[in-house]
């Protein structure tokens, strides 16, 4: 069950990702700089490295907030959801605006990019306090 928790902590996350940056897909390219080709979509956007590594990614994320939920013994969909917040909010989102501060990027990117951290660890706890 830890194995299927994993998994569909990191599809909910992902799908989440899915839906906020389509959602926001034109102030994120403008922030993040992003190459754009003469249709105006991304110039890899055919690539599926991007969402492998960010699979993979969530993949990680999932087996760390599994391991120090049981650490904390968290075990119900709201205290994963409020733990998986307060990881996206509270550790994450703000490594993000620190590489978003020195990195002399819009700070609009750091809210888009922290946002998504936010509540994609949410919903990732969620789905592990769940199961």
């Amino acid at each position: 069950m830890t194995l299927l928790s994993i998994l569909l902590a990191a599809l909910a996350s992902f799908a989440l990702g899915a839906a906020w940056y389509m959602a926001l897909a034109k102030p994120w390219m403008a922030a993040s700089g992003v190459k754009l080709g003469e249709d105006g979509r991304p110039l890899n956007s055919g690539s599926p490295t991007p969402y492998l590594v960010s699979f993979v990614a969530m993949l990680i994320i999932a087996t760390a907030m599994r391991y120090f939920f049981g650490l904390a013994g968290i075990d119900t969909g709201i205290g994963g959801l409020i733990g998986g917040l307060g990881i996206g909010a509270l550790f994450i989102a703000p490594w993000i605006t620190l590489n978003t501060g020195y990195s002399d990027r819009p700070w609009s990117l750091a809210v888009i990019d922290g946002g998504y951290a936010a509540l994609g660890c949410a919903a990732m706890g969620l789905v592990l306090g769940l199961f």
